[in-house]
């Protein structure tokens, strides 16, 4: 059973024809050349049973003892394989036609090599196009996705390509338009806009898709950073009748622009007041809404004591869950830093998210907790703002500026050094974690390397750490930070590990030197060394204890925070510049693209920022490399040069005057004895949450 079909494909061999001929009639050949099993067999499957075979395979005669000779498929194994599938299904019968092209034994091998080799990939504007034309003959987005095996998504994708302007589609065709260009541009809906922002950027730098972006999107706002837009939503903002500016090409569920910045807010304000009218019922003599925090305005209230009421069982086993889901999504974000590799910067966001919301619902549960007095809540009042990740925030029990006055002669009002809020508004880090204490490690090496060299100051050092310890009643109730460790603990094997460049430091050659210095020095047994002490000179005695006073300087953060190793840096002088060169694998390895653009924008020129946006990763950071190699720049880990405040904190008497007996306390709990935690009125529950 042939039938032969006189159109040939195009490229035919000389005498071969096109049949159509009987499914089981086909086997495998020998001569095909692809011997790697073929994939994707299922989807393939199911366009041919909707569609048909739209390409012949190429067989050739199996000479054998049947009258009807088998024909095996040198070319077209993996439309056999489909075939094979669906005859397994049930879905053909062994009668089923297929095309096929029948050439010579001897023209087999070749003709499997040339449809393998020579086979040109759909280009991606045809593709798009063929998608837009499936929907106009009133093809759903879901049946196409289901067609072709692909995610619904990627069926959008594509038709927010092929809505270019049928002037950017050629461009694309013919490669003057690449795809990540096309991506920003379809973000505009109409053609005008497309050809205007294309045709408006003449230069190669301003074609770039940061750049396109920029001015397709410069009178909108951006959803997944603006606090407003993630407060309201981008669903109850469509609702109320905004205009969003879709990114199909981000995974952000949040990924667009906002058009219209007065509706947002207005959204946003009448949300806030809502809740300002349910905290409004708890009590409070007056409370403020605020579309966004404002630390310096918070600054001038004062106010009214709180307690913490205990815990019962069930609200303690909530808490646990949600303690523990923050943990998590920590975890998680401290796997992801100590990964090796490109960063992903949309997974990095995504897991930072994580951890604010589930840092958020901690904080928020926690609150319930808070108890003020009815006397206090009818003269002090409340704050409702938003933060920068679009939290709500309340701040609670605050006395009016003009109403401190009369309040500082109460004893429930507690008097700070800082008189700053105790709830600082959040702020997302610069950097991360693992590259604070990457930083951090080269800045601990610089000042034992400079340590080392006064034995006067590694002396004071030392002393400063004993004599509260000698003397410790006199400094009772007080815990300053330090940066050495007093057990005796070297953070040699620290700085390595979290610098893994550390080796090819300045600071970790001089130290490293030194050190083998000494060991040929050093008696081989422990119990001798005593008796070789005291037989060695003065000068040998204090620079070896200036060494070893360093080897114990710890001034590993992973967060950019005052430190107590500052004042070691500032004691020595230390310029750390000398130490640290901002290069490829001490720095821009490790951050994002846009930051290492805004570190040459606001260090170099804005052209230097503007060459690397256009460039791949691994390109912007080797440039960025070489413009700032000797440029003397540090980044803010380590300009910051703050130490811990060494703050108190006392009740204050009738006269207004705080207590003598001020204590230290430091942001960890852990740095407060029991008896601080218990004076403080710290719940063990709560404790342990924070």
């Amino acid at each position: 059973m042939t039938r032969q079909v006189e159109t040939l494909n195009e490229g035919n061999t000389k005498g071969g024809r096109i049949e159509y001929v009987a499914y089981s009639r086909l086997v495998r050949s020998p001569l095909n050349v692809r011997r790697k099993p073929p994939t994707g067999i299922e989807p393939l499957a199911e366009t041919i049973a909707a569609k048909g075979i739209l390409q012949n395979l190429v067989v050739h005669e199996i000479k054998g003892r049947s009258k009807l000779p088998k024909l095996g498929v040198c070319a077209g194994q993996r439309r056999e394989a489909a075939l094979d599938l669906l005859f397994a299904q049930g879905r053909i019968t062994k009668d089923e036609p297929v095309p096929v092209l029948i050439v010579s034994e001897g023209e087999a091998v070749a003709a499997s090599l040339i449809e393998n080799r020579e086979r040109e990939d759909m280009h991606i504007a045809d593709e798009c196009v063929a998608f837009r034309l499936l929907t106009e003959e009133g093809k759903s987005v879901a049946h196409i996705a289901a067609l072709f095996k692909v995610p619904e998504m990627v069926v959008r994708r594509a038709l927010k390509i092929a809505n270019l302007a049928p002037v950017l589609l050629d461009l694309l065709r013919d490669d003057r338009l690449d795809y990540e260009q096309a991506k920003v541009l379809a973000l505009a809906d109409d053609h005008a806009t497309q050809e205007r922002v294309w045709n408006n950027a003449p230069n190669a730098w301003q074609r770039r898709p940061s750049e396109l972006r920029a001015a397709l999107t410069k009178a909108e706002l951006d959803a997944s950073e603006n606090p407003l837009a993630k407060f309201v939503g981008l669903d109850a903002y469509e609702a109320a009748g905004g205009y969003v500016m879709r990114d199909l090409f981000s995974d952000d569920q949040n990924a667009g622009y906002i058009a219209d910045a007065d509706l947002l807010h207005r959204l946003a304000t009448d949300r806030l007041i809502e809740v300002s009218q349910t905290v409004q019922s708890e009590g409070w003599s007056w409370v403020e809404t605020r579309t966004r925090g404002d630390a310096n305005e918070l600054i001038r209230y004062g106010r009214v004591h709180s307690t913490t009421r205990k815990l019962k069982k069930d609200e303690k086993a909530e808490l646990a869950a949600l303690v523990a889901q923050r943990d998590a999504a920590h975890m998680k974000l401290n796997a992801y830093y100590d990964e090796d590799g490109e960063e992903d910067e949309a997974r990095h966001d995504r897991l930072n998210t994580a951890v604010d919301v589930a840092t958020h619902a901690v904080d928020q549960y926690a609150e319930r907790f808070e108890m003020f007095a009815p006397e206090d809540m009818q003269r002090a009042g409340a704050f409702v703002y938003l933060d920068d990740d679009g939290f709500v925030t309340i701040e609670r029990g605050l006395i009016r500026p003009e109403d401190r006055a009369a309040a500082i002669g109460d004893d429930a009002m507690p008097v700070t050094a800082t008189g700053q809020s105790s709830k600082p508004a959040h702020v997302t880090p610069l950097h991360s974690e693992k590259l604070c204490r990457r930083l951090t490690a080269h800045r601990t090496a610089a000042i034992q390397a400079e340590l080392a060299r006064h034995p006067n100051v590694a002396l004071a050092v030392l002393m400063s750490r004993m004599i509260p310890v000698v003397f410790d009643e006199h400094y009772e109730r007080q815990y300053p930070e330090h940066a050495i460790e007093v057990d005796l603990r070297t953070s040699r094997g620290a700085l390595v590990k979290h610098a893994d460049d550390m080796a090819d430091s300045v600071a970790w050659k001089e130290i490293e030197a030194e050190r083998a210095k000494w060991m040929r020095m050093l008696p081989a047994r422990a119990d001798a060394l005593l008796p070789w002490l005291l037989d060695q000179g003065s000068d040998i005695q204090s620079n070896l204890f200036a060494f070893c006073v360093a080897a114990t300087v710890d001034g590993i953060d992973g967060s950019d925070r005052a430190h107590a190793v500052n004042s070691l840096a500032d004691v020595l002088s230390v310029d750390l510049s000398y130490y640290w060169k901002p290069t490829r694998a001490s720095y821009f390895d490790h951050v994002s693209k846009s930051r290492i653009a805004d570190v040459l924008r606001e260090h170099i020129s804005p052209q230097a920022a503007a060459e690397v946006q256009g460039m791949k990763k691994d390109a912007a950071a080797a440039a960025a490399e070489v413009r700032m190699a000797e440029s003397g720049w540090l980044p803010e880990v380590l300009a910051n040069r703050a130490v811990p405040e060494f703050r108190s904190y006392a009740w204050a008497d009738d006269d207004g005057e705080a207590d003598d007996e001020a204590h230290y306390a430091g942001d960890d709990p852990d740095d407060m004895t029991g008896e601080d935690r218990h004076e403080a009125g710290d719940d063990e529950g709560l404790a342990e949450a924070a």
